[in-house]
């Protein structure tokens, strides 16, 4: 399972909009193809909804499963569905 933390994002020890979709927009997402991701939203700082559901976004078009917390009480929020 691949883990991608909200705390990669902070720009200034805070999460900036321009600054997160500018950073959003430069990650290859094809590069997690097939895989089970984890978004780990436990950063040093709110991390507001519009972030994760961005993320979330951009995840669902290659992943097979995106879960969201803590590799042990993760909470799975997508699965691709199989054709």
């Amino acid at each position: 399972m691949t883990t991608i933390s909200m705390d990669d994002f902070l720009d200034g020890g805070m999460l900036k909009e321009k600054s997160f979709r500018k950073q959003v927009a430069e990650i290859d997402w094809s590069q997690y193809k097939g895989d089970r991701v984890l978004v780990r939203g436990c950063a040093e700082v709110v991390i507001p909804t519009w972030a994760f559901l961005i993320l979330t976004a951009q995840l669902a078009q290659f992943v097979d499963r995106i879960y969201f917390g803590e590799l042990h009480s993760a909470v799975k929020i997508f699965t691709k569905e199989k054709n």
